[in-house]
């Protein structure tokens, strides 16, 4: 069974998890051809990537700090680093 080592809840099955990405803040004021390139083009190299994580069954959503090469966890960010404000 695969582990997910999460910082803040321990090592648990990565079936407890969903996985929703990678995080990004989109581009509010953009014109097409600038949220075309945001909703299809990732950078897809390997490397530490800050991703959302929603554990099922605490019910919590975690942000992961996850090496894509090696696929371990190296760290954890707080949401409120990654939260953003939505225009007016």
């Amino acid at each position: 069974m695969k582990l997910l080592d999460c910082p803040v809840i321990g090592a648990r099955p990565i079936s407890e998890f969903d996985y929703m990405g990678e995080v990004r803040v989109p581009p509010f004021e953009a014109d097409e051809a600038a949220w075309s390139d945001y909703v299809f083009n990732r950078n897809g190299a390997p490397g530490v990537l800050r991703e959302w994580w929603y554990h099922r069954p605490s019910g919590r959503w975690y942000v992961l700090m996850r090496d894509t090469l090696t696929d371990r966890v190296v760290g954890h960010v707080d949401l409120a680093e990654v939260r953003y404000e939505l225009p007016s």
